[in-house]
């Protein structure tokens, strides 16, 4: 069984400004610590093999300038990799717009990892489509990146893990209403929506993750 409580309340979340290559941008920030060395963590989320145990399938030339691709999921290129530190990325799905993704890990103590994952987008873009729809999909890409740090915890832990299906169980699902609430709370803290718009955003949140059983 997963702590689901714990788990949620392991991550820091916040809405920030980090830019992304071409100019401003609007960005998800993720902070957690693992119970595992920096070189441990490094290697969960540089490794094709290991990847493919938490996040999934990742194909392509995985290194400085190389490209990439998730399967059934984001491609991109690598635009920096500092091991053990540092790994940014493009990302974007099926050939559409280019978002970035930063990956920084600290060594704690006691041989534990802090890991800030960072997702940025152009300003611009984020600026009209949340004016346009509301802060659903913001809370969506956050709430998928809640789930991808909660899959790296498991496997870190010894877990075994089947990306394709894992999120379907019930205590996943329950995981990712709480974290789309939690999402919610940080976008109203940081862009001031409304108490009516953050409940449809997080409801849209929900609909995606859990859908309600026909």
């Amino acid at each position: 069984m997963i702590d689901i409580v714990n788990q949620i309340n392991a991550v820091h979340r916040a809405v920030g400004t980090h830019p992304v290559s071409t100019g401003a941008g609007r960005s998800l920030l993720l902070r957690r610590t693992y119970d595992a060395t920096i070189d441990d963590v490094w290697d969960a989320c540089t490794d094709p093999v290991r990847l493919g145990r938490w996040l999934g399938q990742v194909d392509g030339d995985l290194r400085l300038g190389g490209t990439f691709q998730l399967k059934d999921n984001a491609g991109g290129r690598v635009l920096r990799c500092e091991a053990p530190h540092l790994l940014a990325v493009t990302w974007s799905f099926g050939g559409g717009m280019d978002t970035e993704v930063e990956l920084r890990l600290t060594a704690g103590p006691d041989d534990t990892t802090v890991l800030e994952l960072e997702h940025s987008s152009p300003a611009e873009i984020v600026d009209e489509l949340v004016r346009q729809y509301g802060p659903g999909g913001t809370i969506g890409i956050g709430g998928g990146w809640d789930l991808a740090l909660l899959g790296l915890d498991l496997h870190l832990h010894g877990a075994d893990l089947d990306p394709a299906g894992w999120e379907d169980a019930p205590e996943i699902k329950d995981f990712a209403t709480r974290s789309c609430h939690a999402w919610g709370t940080a976008i109203q803290a940081a862009w001031g929506t409304g108490d009516d718009d953050i409940a449809a955003a997080i409801a849209f949140g929900v609909q995606h993750f859990a859908p309600p059983a026909s």
